[in-house]
C-alpha cells in the first residue's frame, strides 16, 4: 500500500472516530510528523506516514523526539493494521 493511500485510510479512520486527522503543515520548521489527529475529548497525536518498511528520517526523529519531551504522542504508520490500534489506544487512554 502506498503512503498515499495509508494516508487517506487514517483520515477516514479517524473521521468514523468522531475525529479530524488534519494534515499538518510547518513551513520554517522542517521534519514534522504528516497528520494532527484530533479526537473528541481533547486527544490529541501527532502521525508520521510511512510506506510498507520505510523509517523516519533523522530530522524526523529529532522533531518526534522534541514532541514527545512535550507530552504528545507520536506515532509512525507504515501499514494499515496499526491505524485501528493507534485509535484503539487514544481513545482508552
Amino acid at each position: 500500500m502506498k503512503e498515499k493511500q495509508l494516508e487517506n485510510k487514517l483520515r477516514l479512520s479517524v473521521k468514523k472516530a468522531g475525529g479530524i486527522a488534519s494534515k499538518f503543515v510547518s513551513p520554517g520548521f522542517d521534519g514534522m510528523p504528516d497528520r494532527l489527529i484530533l479526537l473528541p475529548d481533547g486527544i490529541i497525536a501527532f502521525v508520521e506516514l510511512k510506506a510498507p518498511g520505510k523509517k523516519p528520517r533523522p530530522l524526523q526523529l529529532a522533531r518526534h523526539r522534541l514532541l514527545r519531551s512535550l507530552g504528545f504522542r507520536v506515532y509512525v504508520i507504515d501499514n494499515e493494521e496499526q491505524i485501528g490500534e493507534l485509535l484503539n489506544e487514544l481513545q482508552t487512554a
